[in-house]
């Protein structure tokens, strides 16, 4: 029988059973979408990159033949780890890339600074700024092993390691994030610390910009991250033009700069500082983001 002698009434059949198929599985994805995104915000530090990871291990598993998955959970969670890895390491591979760079790349969709608000509280800023400083492989099996109780065997199939090595790994975070001091939370010292960069900014010097930056300081706009000091110095010394245009602010009650062009607040930069230096510089460029943002402008003060 050819598709012409096919009867309308079995098309209609098949096509109703597709459609409650594919339903029935966008509910059971739908009831690991929690966990998915836990995971995905511990390995990427974004909420915008989380969702991207998660709809991205949908899309995977609208392709395959779901009905040959023992265990969805472990394979969507295997699925977002390898998603978030290939991030984690594509990152890395632009790290030595100016922040001028990214700060010009087309307009990105929003994100909801009170579901990242709530999603960093869930994880701790201490937690997250630590876990910056680790490789990609380190990061997925400290987040993967130790926070979501994933074995080093399915650890290790995730890095392409042996299990021994995924265990290591994991180790080698493990003692980092043990040994790893709390952000700094004092206002007055930050607002000196963030002069004294604004200044140096402005002055092209580059080597005063490493000595106010955490050896793995992390800056991250909306479409891509800066690692290292001397990466983050090198990109902060060519931002020169935009350090006389920017002012001492709070940025949802962080310790920031906000740069105003013609009058018209252009973009934020707010920081978190371990041991007296810059450890994390979050950059939004975004107009629509931008205009979401909570700035209080404050007093220069001394330096």
């Amino acid at each position: 029988m050819d598709a012409s002698e096919f009867p309308a009434g079995a098309a209609r059949n098949a096509e109703a059973g597709n459609a409650d198929g594919n339903e029935f599985l966008a509910r059971r994805f739908e009831s690991h979408r929690s966990h998915l995104r836990a995971v995905a915000y511990r390995m990427l530090g974004s909420a915008a990159e989380a969702d991207d990871a998660v709809q991205e291990a949908w899309f995977r598993l609208s392709r395959t033949d779901a009905g040959r998955v023992d265990n969805l959970g472990g394979w969507l969670t295997t699925v977002v780890g390898r998603v978030c890895l290939d991030m984690l390491r594509s990152r890395k591979s632009r790290a030595e890339e100016p922040l001028e760079t990214h700060a010009r790349v087309a307009e990105v969709s929003a994100a909801d600074p009170e579901r990242d608000a709530l999603l960093a509280d869930s994880v701790g800023v201490a937690l997250l700024v630590v876990l910056e400083t680790l490789t990609p492989a380190e990061r997925l099996a400290f987040v993967l092993h130790d926070l979501f109780a994933v074995s080093y065997e399915e650890v290790a199939d995730i890095v392409g390691r042996s299990p021994v090595a995924a265990r290591q790994l994991a180790s080698r975070a493990r003692r980092r994030v043990q040994g790893a001091q709390a952000p700094d939370t004092d206002r007055v010292r930050q607002r000196r610390v963030v002069n004294a960069f604004l200044a140096a900014a402005r002055e092209g010097n580059f080597e005063a910009l490493v000595e106010l930056l955490d050896p793995d300081v992390v800056a991250r706009t909306e479409v891509g991250v800066t690692t290292g000091a001397v990466a983050v110095a090198r990109g902060a010394s060519s931002f020169r033009h935009f350090g006389y245009l920017a002012r001492p602010a709070l940025i949802g009650g962080r310790t920031g700069l906000a740069v105003y062009v013609e009058g018209e607040l252009d973009r934020t930069l707010a920081f978190t500082f371990v041991r007296d230096r810059i450890a994390v510089i979050e950059i939004v460029t975004d107009h629509a983001r931008v205009a979401e943002q909570d700035v209080e402008l404050v007093e220069e003060g001394p330096r």
